[in-house]
């Protein structure tokens, strides 16, 4: 399985930006759909955002719309969340997951993702 690392979490204002990446350990990176995920205390995981091996197909929860992007790096091996406009409700533990997957549009469902990292805190303040 993939190996995922996340970094770019912290403490940031409402209002504010933050940038997460995920880095892979795996070689043919471009294989594999990539998504990010958030859970906060006392509430279920939940999908922030999805993108295909290629880039080219993206997914967005209602949430997050208009706020944060999605992005990857294939030559890098590496996914990023730009996010902006942050909200006191964006607080989480955000996780990347990677599922080998040829499809055009990247799987949306947390059960369809196989490799996981340990996760970033984003907290963002009122």
């Amino acid at each position: 399985q993939v190996q995922l690392v996340e970094s770019g979490g912290g403490l940031v204002q409402a209002g504010g930006s933050l940038r997460l990446s995920c880095a892979a350990s795996e070689r043919t990176f471009r294989d594999y759909a990539m998504g990010w995920f958030r859970q906060a205390p006392g509430k279920e995981r939940e999908i922030v955002a999805a993108i295909s091996w290629s880039g080219g197909s993206t997914y967005y929860a209602d949430s997050v719309k208009g706020r944060f992007t999605i992005s990857r790096d294939n030559a890098k091996n590496t996914m990023y969340l730009q996010m902006n406009s942050l909200k006191p409700e964006d607080t989480a533990v955000y996780y990347c997951a990677a599922v080998l997957w040829g499809g055009l549009n990247p799987p949306r469902v947390y059960s369809a993702y196989r490799s996981w990292g340990q996760g970033t805190q984003v907290t963002v303040s009122s």
